[in-house]
């Protein structure tokens, strides 16, 4: 409800929720970076913010696209989260993330992957019902809106 009062983004990944989402833990990303020795900041978390980067990226990119060409750009993403959670757990093993930093990475990845695949599926959904039914009143044009 509350986004009836907001006004559209003109770029409408402006307006998703996932791509704040993973706006927010490419930030967390960067500040990770901040307090890291420049061995572990080097080899492992210049590594974690180029993924992080990478996630939201695809999520802008795959949001100008018709829906099955979106679907490709959020399994790009999601494939960039699951580099995430690699790039987590090498830095937790080398030392350059506590148990604590590991965790919260972990489980905002989780819900990012969660997001990426309730939108999938949601875009596979209405496109199978285009494809079966051309008369439905689904929006067919490649500006889709959700609230993920």
């Amino acid at each position: 409800m509350e986004n009836q009062n907001k006004p559209m983004s003109f770029f409408r990944f402006e307006d998703l929720r996932i791509y704040h989402k993973s706006l927010d833990y490419f930030n967390w990303a960067i500040e990770q970076t901040k307090n890291a020795n420049s061995f572990d900041q080097k080899i492992v978390l210049e590594q974690l913010t180029n993924a992080a980067m990478k996630t939201a990226v695809n999520i802008a990119e795959g949001s100008s696209r018709h829906k099955l060409q979106f679907v490709t750009f959020l399994k790009d993403a999601k494939s960039s989260v699951r580099e995430c959670v690699v790039i987590s757990t090498m830095a937790q093993r080398c030392g350059a993330f506590t148990e604590q930093q590991y965790e919260q990475s972990k489980e905002t990845l989780i819900e990012i992957t969660k997001m990426l695949g309730a939108m999938i599926v949601s875009l596979q959904r209405g496109s199978n019902r285009e494809e079966t039914d051309p008369k439905s009143d689904i929006n067919t044009s490649s500006e889709i809106d959700f609230e993920y």
